[in-house]
Formats: structure tokens, C-alpha cells, sequence
């Protein structure tokens, strides 16, 4: 990436027909930030990230990803992130070893690397009783970890993940999270949609997005000092109050 900018957005718009789901959104992400992506359920978040990650064309508007263009370079920007879609990713019918496998391969990597991150991931997600056995039978919350990791296997430069811990009990909400944080201390950037208000606590900058517009975008340290709120969730309830 050629400056200290993981993603660059300005006046980014996509309209279906006569609804627009998203309206001149303008922000910068910094390379290695946790940044939150809020808003309720319609609020637009899935249809600007797809814009990001190189699958939905912009109605107008520009944007970059980590250094490449969202009209005329999509592949090269689908090289260089890892994404997590909102709905579990993974193969059910395959073995956690046979989704590491499967992934790696269409990540590029070498045999050997597969091998060597498979035997990794395991380790390090303590799935090593589970690896032959098919992903459909993981409770969901080793699903989505095992996702999140499967997502970071080509060490991308930044890492989107749409509502990843939707469904998911608190604890491993948390366990989850504290992945994100290792990822990040790693340098890694992490694009993070939710509707979890209080998960914003946990970003170190977020844009709330109400009606396909960007509403506030800040610490939210400094977001509840200029809304004078406790909690993320009042700011989101102003916001959305008007």
C-alpha cells in the first residue's frame, strides 16, 4: 500500500433503480486500525463493503483498497484481503482439514504452506481432536473462528468481516474479538461490520451509518463525549432519532 491509508472512500454511491442504498459515504481507514462499521440491519453496511471488496459495482463515486482502484482493479484488490461473509463461509459437507485445504488452494499457496498454516490453525484454535471431522457438526462459534482464520490464511493486507459474530454467545464474542486484536498487533487492517453497538467499544474508530448515510465517524471515546452518552448505544439511538 503506497501511503499510511489501508482504504480511501469518497462520495461512494449505489443506487438500485430509485432506492439508494448508499449515499456519498466519505472515510479513510488506517493501515493496521480496527475500524467499526455500525448501523442497523438496512442501514446500507453489506452493500458498501461488497463495493469494497471488489463484488458490487459503484453507481459513482471513488474509492481505493489497499492502493487499488473499486472500478478498474476488483481482482488485484480480491488478492490482497481476506473476507468473511455475513453467513457462515465454510463448506459444511468438508472436514475442518479439507476447508483449510480447499482455501489455501484458491488462495495460491504452495503444498507445503497449506500444510504448514493448517497445521497452525489447528494448533492455535485448539481443533485438533475435530480436524477430521466435517464442519456442518462445529457449534457455530468454532465455525465462525475457524472462518475468521481461514479468512487470514494468505496473510491478507486487510481483512473484512461482515457481522461476524452474529448468533454467537457473549463469551465467544469476546474470544472472538481478542482474534481481531492479535490480527491487528500483527498489522494486519480489519474492516468490521456490526449492528452490536456495544462491540464498537472495542474498535478504535467508527462510522455509524443511518439510511445509507455515514451519521458520525470517530473514537468512540469521542463519539459519546459529543453526543453526552454512556454508551454507544445511546449515541446510535440519537443518531437514528435525528
Amino acid at each position: 500500500m503506497k501511503n499510511e491509508n489501508a482504504i480511501t472512500v469518497s462520495e461512494l454511491t449505489k443506487t438500485f433503480g430509485t432506492f439508494t442504498a448508499v449515499n456519498a459515504i466519505s472515510f479513510e481507514v488506517k493501515k493496521g486500525e480496527i475500524f467499526g462499521f455500525l448501523g442497523a440491519n438496512g442501514a446500507g453496511k453489506t452493500t458498501a463493503m461488497k463495493m469494497l471488496i471488489g463484488i458490487l459495482k459503484p453507481s459513482s463515486g471513488q474509492a481505493t483498497v489497499a492502493g487499488f482502484d473499486v472500478h478498474t482493479e476488483s481482482e488485484a484488490i480480491k488478492r490482497n484481503i481476506g473476507y468473511m461473509s455475513q453467513k457462515f463461509a465454510l463448506y459444511d459437507d468438508l472436514t475442518v482439514r479439507e476447508n483449510i485445504t480447499f482455501f489455501g488452494g484458491i488462495y495460491g499457496l504452495s503444498r507445503k504452506r497449506i500444510q504448514e498454516k493448517s497445521k497452525q490453525l489447528i494448533e492455535d484454535l485448539g481443533l485438533g481432536a475435530v480436524g477430521k471431522s466435517l464442519v456442518g457438526s462445529l457449534p457455530l462459534g468454532w465455525k465462525q473462528k475457524l472462518a475468521f482464520s481461514v479468512a487470514m490464511l494468505h496473510d491478507p493486507q486487510i481483512v473484512f468481516l461482515d457481522e461476524p459474530t452474529g448468533g454467537v454467545d457473549p463469551i465467544t464474542r469476546r474470544q472472538f474479538w481478542e482474534m481481531i486484536y492479535k490480527a491487528a498487533h500483527a498489522g494486519t487492517t480489519l474492516f468490521v461490520t456490526t449492528h452490536y453497538m456495544d462491540e464498537a467499544e472495542y474498535c478504535n474508530r467508527v462510522s455509524i451509518m443511518v439510511n445509507g448515510k455515514i451519521e458520525a465517524l470517530d473514537t468512540p471515546k469521542n463519539l459519546k463525549q459529543h453526543f453526552e452518552a454512556a454508551t454507544m448505544n445511546d449515541v446510535f439511538l440519537k443518531l437514528a432519532r435525528g
